[in-house]
């Protein structure tokens, strides 16, 4: 099958006269698409390698270290230093020593000219570097280290990838094709637009908030190029070409694809959307929804944090927090002990809560007790998340039941939907403790990420 459609890229003569099965002829156009659909797992693949190899090896390389620039020095007795600076008369001698009186605080006293270099520093004396002109201050490499074994579990990945990879083409037929068209058409998008959202954060483009707001962007993107792909194609292919226009001032590569990027995003969003508009009652219904939604649900989730925030601070003002803190010490716990004892009244409060309410409210009781049993704040953060996964799965709240019941058969009852997910949260808490007994598989990322 793969065989197949790339020979007919390069020989489309051959399907001369073939009909698709929406009764159509087959185009070169036709033919295009299908190639780019199959070339989706491998387009994946690569981007996937290349930019953990940009990340890793570029990115995050250590800086090459530069000479020190020279600064001037400013004259220095000849009994401060290694070796005697010359002068050039006696003359220059006493001019320098009577500087070296008139201004102590940057040459000291008169009394540390006669004094050896081995005699300890006063809290008065000159800094180091004032004090010779032949110690050069050190300079380290900054930036990252590439972790070790890097280019070994690398190129072993990317092997094991490139052959399954053979495998998969080789053994693609009709059915597994059209599979692929859909998820490509499906998933691939919002894929990409999660890890976008990601990695503007990651490499510190965009702040958390902005993000978001990118994110809102590029769904708003994708419905444009779902309803109208011809002119939202053409649009974001002018923005593209202005937002690489914008950013050749800077030149480097990162910024012309940013520019270009957010450039073709914008275009490609507002100008179809501003043709469409006075011409669909619709698409004016649709996005008056989604604004209304979006502006319940923030609504929604900030009145939630200030309740919690008010919540947090009378408990704490009338000593709830201390009552617990105390609480908690007073059984002599183990680091151990202290997981099991937080992570269970997390497991069990997923039951009947919301995660919202979970993380704004009861976690902040446990985050003050963290440094005195020793436990990695970032360790206990995933595993909280991890952990918060139940309260999609345990009743009577289990939204991911609801929300399978909801598209489910009619024969499918809800008892069986509860009994399907509790496998999946044996699998959590088997999670939780393979986290907690090689904590390097979830503190690793972030430390690299971090430079740690």
């Amino acid at each position: 099958m793969s065989g197949g459609i790339i020979a007919a890229l390069f020989q489309p003569g051959k399907l001369k006269g073939a009909i698709r099965p929406d009764g159509k002829r087959v185009s070169y156009g036709f033919i295009v698409s299908n190639v780019i659909a199959l070339m989706v797992p491998l387009a994946l693949t690569i981007g996937t390698y290349a930019g953990t190899w940009w990340y890793v090896v570029i990115h995050n390389a250590p800086a090459t270290t530069t000479a020190p620039e020279a600064t001037p020095q400013l004259p220095t007795p000849p009994a401060l230093t290694d070796k005697p600076r010359e002068l050039g008369s006696t003359d220059e001698k006493l001019q320098e020593l009577g500087n070296a009186e008139e201004k102590p605080a940057e040459l000291g006293s008169a009394e540390s000219t006669v004094e050896s270099t081995e005699t300890p520093r006063g809290a008065d004396a000159p800094p180091q570097e004032m004090t010779t002109v032949t110690e050069q201050p050190s300079t380290a490499p900054t930036g990252g280290v590439v972790p070790r074994q890097f280019y070994t579990w690398f190129w072993t990945l990317a092997g094991l990838s490139t052959l399954l990879l053979l495998y998969y083409y080789w053994r693609m037929d009709g059915e597994q094709f059209e599979i692929l068209k859909e998820l490509s058409v499906a998933v691939v998008p919002l894929g990409v637009l999660t890890i976008v959202v990601l990695v503007v954060i990651l490499l510190g483009i965009c702040t958390a908030t902005e993000s978001a707001a990118i994110g809102a962007l590029g769904a708003l993107y994708l419905a444009v190029l779902v309803k109208f792909p011809h002119s939202c194609g053409w649009w974001s292919l002018l923005g593209a070409i202005i937002g690489v226009a914008a950013g050749l001032q800077r030149g480097d590569i990162a910024t012309l694809i940013v520019s270009g990027s957010l450039g073709a995003t914008f275009v490609g969003t507002g100008i179809p959307l501003l043709i469409a508009l006075p011409k669909s009652p619709e698409l004016r219904r649709n996005l008056k929804e989604a604004t209304f939604l979006t502006a319940k649900t923030t609504a929604m989730v900030c009145w939630l944090f200030i309740g919690s925030a008010l919540f947090s601070a009378v408990f704490a003002l009338h000593g709830g927090q201390g009552l617990i803190e105390r609480w908690v010490l007073s059984l002599n716990l183990s680091p151990l002990g202290f997981q099991l004892v937080a992570q269970a009244i997390i497991f069990l409060l997923g039951w009947p809560l919301e995660w919202t309410e979970i993380i704004v409210i009861f976690c902040p009781i446990f985050i003050p007790l963290l440094s005195h049993f020793h436990v990695d704040p970032i360790l206990f953060g995933t595993m909280v998340a991890v952990n918060l996964q139940a309260a999609f799965l345990s009743p009577p709240v289990a939204m991911s039941a609801f929300y399978l019941k909801g598209v489910a058969p009619k024969h499918v009852t809800l008892n069986q939907i509860f009994a399907g997910m509790m496998p999946y949260m044996i699998i959590v808490c088997l999670c939780l403790v393979c986290m907690y007994i090689w904590p390097g598989m979830t503190l690793w990322l972030p430390e690299f990420l971090y430079g740690n």
